[in-house]
């Protein structure tokens, strides 16, 4: 299954939930806000992002194997912070096949997130 197959699922499993605006990387939606990391300057993104009732804000990102963790756990963590600012949650959307992987990342680098099974 690709990506954008896994996207798709993504954008359904966020409309399931009680958003008042969804943000996504997909056609037809309007991108999520680009953040910058203060240490790397790199651009961060998450896949999706949406806010709930009471305005808290949420992040959702497609946790896929690869073979960068660090640029992955970085790009988590800077997600999971700015959530948590503004009291929502990382959500961490993960296809079959790719838990065991998620959760050694979340665990080992003590990342605060809700793994979600696609």
């Amino acid at each position: 299954m690709k990506e954008d197959n896994y996207l798709e699922k993504a954008v359904v499993w966020a409309e399931k939930n009680t958003t008042i605006s969804l943000k996504s990387i997909s056609e037809g939606y309007e991108n999520p806000q680009i953040f910058t990391s203060r240490t790397t300057q790199e651009e961060i993104q998450p896949d999706l992002s949406f806010v709930t009732y009471g305005g808290i804000k949420h992040y959702s990102v497609l946790a896929l194997k690869n073979e960068n963790p660090k640029k992955t756990v970085a790009k988590w963590k800077m997600l999971s912070f700015l959530a948590s600012m503004e009291r929502g949650n990382l959500h961490l959307l993960v296809p079959k096949g790719h838990k065991e992987y998620t959760e050694k990342l979340v665990n080992n680098y003590n990342i605060k997130a809700v793994i979600h099974m696609l």
